[in-house]
């Protein structure tokens, strides 16, 4: 499907439909800016004075000054030296996110590029060319420079892009769309190469992978509280209220209404001799919903920064003028993706805390490592370890970012936001959290079936059916892998978060 986009003013909602997989269509009504700003770098260059990026180097060789006759090869230059990364290739849908984002900002007419550039970006997305882009090089300031380069030289008609799952020469790719290659006017390769665009598009990647998760934890959190025949009492919302904080509120709100009407949570309401439940039960609310409003902070600045223009010098057609700032600091992207990676974290933590409950008879009450024969049988034994592993690994890919700097360009860019590391763990970290739930889906799955006949409410009930349907109870020991697989898809594709209405982040 194709969306239509208004520069400045795309909704979270929408860049999330092109995360998601929908092409993003340019309202035209951008054209008369974007026109303007290129006509106004034609008329600061016939005053023959220094400007930054348009007739002088670059970063540290900002004072030489470029003679006319050699702007277009200055703009060349810059884009095939910059296209220095290395690592595996952007993900596709995280690429067409910064495609996107890099049109929607040039789209502003505040980057002095000629309109056949923004037809160019939009006609990659349209046809489905997106740029082979190496995953690491940038360190968050002065743009994301590296990767925009490789996106850069696809359109100019060097690198490589990928046409479905091939891999092709850009000049090739571009001919067999009936595309030519740019040739860039001044300004217009910096233009392209300066911006946050890749830390932002893995930020908000980051952020949508989190939205998913969140809502699953929800449900695979109610259903182990369900296993192991925990109260409802600490999501009573007089609790809440007194504490005041919307996320918690909200979480509290939704557990109760995911566990209404459970039989086996009215099997206990009396003769339950435990008082307190275990902290990774009875303060859900209190963990997600601190994850939640974190998120939702995150969701704010990212959309902001999506929304901006982030390149330099910016151009204001209205003055004739090309002002060098330092719009290109992703910082803003760096901290919002530490809090992403903060509340991955604790997503998984909490979850991980779960499941070694379930699998403890001294705190579950059921049988060790969730088995009926256990000592012959293994049972949940080792995926708990697994999921205690991918708990370690994200609380040390969780170390922020942000702390981090490392001068570069000979001193010249002596401090930078390294928000694209930032934000490109944010997947992986995604990816481990997915699996630690998908192990709670199973355990807690599990578990309920040991309270047969009694079932939960209608929703968990659903859960467990659509678990059931490819992963049946776990009589004996068999083969794990496969059945951790098919709930870590679960959980990951958003089939288990859309049984339930929960709590967005926006």
């Amino acid at each position: 499907m194709s969306i239509t986009i208004q520069a400045g003013a795309v909704s979270l909602a929408d860049w999330r439909r092109i995360y998601r997989g929908d092409t993003p269509v340019l309202d035209r009504s951008c054209y008369p800016k974007v026109m303007a700003s290129a006509e106004a770098v034609a008329r600061i260059l016939a005053r023959h004075e220094p400007v930054y990026g348009i007739n002088t180097g670059f970063g540290k060789l900002a004072s030489v000054r470029i003679s006319d006759d050699d702007l277009l090869t200055l703009q060349r230059n810059i884009v095939l030296s910059h296209a220095a990364g290395v690592g595996d290739p952007m993900p596709v849908p995280v690429a067409r996110l910064m495609m996107a984002l890099k049109l929607a900002s040039l789209a502003q007419g505040a980057s002095g590029v000629q309109l056949a550039t923004v037809e160019m970006l939009g006609s990659l997305l349209e046809k489905g060319l997106t740029p082979v882009i190496p995953a690491q090089g940038s360190v968050g300031a002065s743009g994301d420079l590296a990767p925009l380069a490789h996106m850069a030289t696809a359109m100019i008609g060097t690198g490589e892009v990928w046409v479905g799952d091939v891999r092709t020469p850009a000049l090739v790719a571009l001919a067999e769309a009936g595309l030519s290659p740019l040739v860039l006017g001044p300004k217009e390769g910096l233009a392209l190469l300066n911006g946050t665009q890749f830390s932002c598009a893995y930020a908000l990647a980051g952020l949508f992978e989190a939205e998913r998760l969140f809502a699953s934890a929800m449900v695979t959190g109610a259903l182990s509280t369900e296993a192991a025949k925990g109260s409802d009492a600490p999501f009573d919302p007089r609790i809440h209220a007194l504490r005041g904080h919307n996320g918690q509120i909200e979480v509290a709100a939704a557990l109760r209404t995911l566990m209404s009407g459970s039989a086996i949570r009215a099997s206990h309401l009396t003769g339950d001799t435990r008082v307190q439940d275990p902290y990774c039960l009875r303060c859900q609310p209190q963990v997600m919903g601190a994850v939640l409003d974190m998120l939702r902070q995150a969701a704010v600045t990212l959309l902001t920064e999506a929304n901006g223009v982030s390149d330099n010098p910016l151009i204001f057609a209205d003055t004739d003028e090309a002002l060098s700032g330092g719009n290109f600091h992703a910082e803003p992207v760096a901290f919002a993706a530490d809090m992403i990676a903060m509340g991955l974290c604790e997503i998984g933590s909490i979850a991980e805390r779960r499941i070694a409950m379930l699998v403890d008879p001294a705190l579950s009450d059921l049988p060790a490592f969730l088995t009926p024969r256990p000592g012959l049988n293994s049972g949940f034994m080792i995926p708990q370890v697994t999921a205690a592993a991918l708990v370690s690994e994200n609380k040390q890919r969780a170390y922020p970012a942000s702390v981090d700097s490392i001068p570069t360009s000979a001193n010249q860019e002596d401090h930078v936001s390294m928000a694209a590391h930032g934000a490109r763990r944010l997947m992986g970290m995604a990816d481990n959290v997915a699996g630690v739930l998908g192990i709670e889906y199973l355990a807690a799955a599990q578990g309920c079936d040991f309270h047969a006949p009694l079932t939960s409410s209608s929703t968990l009930e659903s859960a467990r059916a659509l678990l059931r349907a490819g992963v049946p109870m776990l009589d004996e020991d068999r083969y794990f892998h496969p059945d951790m697989a098919h709930a870590q898809a679960l959980v990951s594709s958003g089939e288990l978060a859309a049984l339930a209405a929960l709590p967005g982040v926006a």
